[in-house]
């Protein structure tokens, strides 16, 4: 492992990525977006839709089943003046679940769009939800950091914060598009399998997959599994840094169970997405620290941004999920599933301990996401995105994606 990550400067690991490659919205139909397969540095082209033919079948799909939320809430002062407030992370109550199905009350870390036109004082929109109208409110309540603490009120407790968002909010789609939401994005930027809500943007990669798609996967006898993390804005946040030791890396929450920490005893992981990979290398390093004797300390277990550079681990993935599984099964409050916090980086360097081949989109140029696809690929990287440019491959979110073996 590289044992100074942190000099890792970002120029390296940017390209030239022209807009109207960026795909502004998603094919009509999800699973004829094209795949470029990079096999033991060998690329070739295909289409998503041969899937289930391409990978091997003692592999374990690992998916994330999260669900976007409508996260954006608009609001119109009496000046004309148009606020947005973006919801990032639940306060209070603290869970997400908690949360959603909650009546007034609510407290939520946010963004505020056009802050220099809300001094003072509460903002108001009416909504429509169980046939009437009714008037929601939004107070700024502390700075939380580079956000703001802000509470919701409203005029019916028989109506959740989960449903006004789902009748007045806007989906959160990324800001590189440069348009506005539309009613397709309700549905398309969103996965097939998406059941949990909680995420501000979507994992992306998949996208692609189709009922069609999932039933030849499982006629091929490959096997599934689930987690879920739920993606932050901090996602889209670019690197200002010159070298990588000075970037913050965004928060994320993921939820664990038993029974998926005992699914992922596989020697042949296939993680859908960057947010997949993410949950899973921080599965191992949980384990990890608890084979170690540094068991989790408070409600919500954490997985640091330098955890696999600071703390070199010579512990097998075998015995880092079974450190965990214990751990699970022995809390006192057993529960269905853990909640664990992570702030972890990948970047080249990295080894991987739980993913031996995933599948993802183009990224952004000098982006976190592009660093983890540098970590899996090497150098081969720039060589991927070379090809994929060339033979018109379609770029980020609503884009075309790969599928990497090393």
């Amino acid at each position: 492992m590289n044992n100074d990550p942190g000099n890792i400067r970002i120029d390296d690991y940017t390209y030239d990525l022209p807009v109207d490659r960026i795909a502004k919205y998603p094919l009509p139909v999800r699973d004829t977006s094209k795949l470029l397969i990079w096999r033991k540095s060998e690329i070739k082209d295909s289409h998503f839709r041969q899937l289930p033919e391409i990978i091997d079948r003692d592999t374990l799909l690992v998916f994330n089943n999260t669900r976007v939320i409508r996260a954006r809430l608009i609001f119109v002062k009496d000046s004309g003046a148009v606020i947005e407030i973006f919801c990032l992370e639940p306060l209070e109550p603290h869970d997400f679940a908690g949360n959603l199905s909650a009546g007034p009350g609510v407290e939520w870390k946010c963004l505020i769009g056009n802050l220099k036109r809300w001094k003072k004082g509460p903002l108001s929109t009416r909504f429509h939800a169980a046939g009437n109208d009714h008037m929601l409110q939004a107070t700024r309540l502390l700075d939380e950091g580079d956000a703001f603490r802000i509470r919701f009120d409203w005029d019916e407790s028989n109506i959740t914060f989960g449903e006004i968002l789902e009748t007045t909010g806007h989906v959160p789609i990324p800001p590189y598009l440069g348009r506005d939401d539309d009613e397709s994005d309700r549905s398309r930027y969103q996965t097939m399998y998406a059941r949990v809500e909680g995420s501000v943007a979507a994992p992306t990669a998949g996208l692609h997959f189709t009922p069609e798609t999932l039933e030849l996967l499982d006629k091929a006898g490959i096997e599934r599994a689930e987690v879920t993390l739920h993606v932050s804005a901090g996602t889209f946040r670019p690197v200002k840094s010159e070298k990588i030791a000075d970037h913050k890396m965004h928060t994320e929450h993921f939820f664990i169970s038993a029974e998926t920490v005992s699914k992922l005893k596989h020697n042949n992981i296939l993680a859908v997405g960057t947010t997949t990979v993410r949950t899973l290398e921080s599965i191992y390093w949980l384990g990890s620290a608890i084979a170690a004797g540094r068991e989790p300390s408070g409600e919500v277990p954490s997985v640091s941004q330098w955890e696999p550079y600071e703390n070199e681990s010579l512990i097998s993935r075998e015995e880092a999920l079974d450190s965990l599984l214990n751990w699970i099964t022995g809390r006192s409050e057993a529960q269905a599933e853990v909640e664990v916090r992570t702030d972890i980086i990948i970047v080249p360097g990295y080894r991987f301990r739980m993913v031996t081949a995933m599948l993802t989109n183009f990224h952004q140029p000098g982006s976190t996401l592009l660093l983890l696809v540098a970590a899996f690929t090497g150098k081969e990287w720039k060589e991927i995105y070379s090809h994929a440019l060339n033979a018109g491959y379609r770029f980020l979110s609503y884009g075309d994606s790969m599928l990497l073996m090393p």
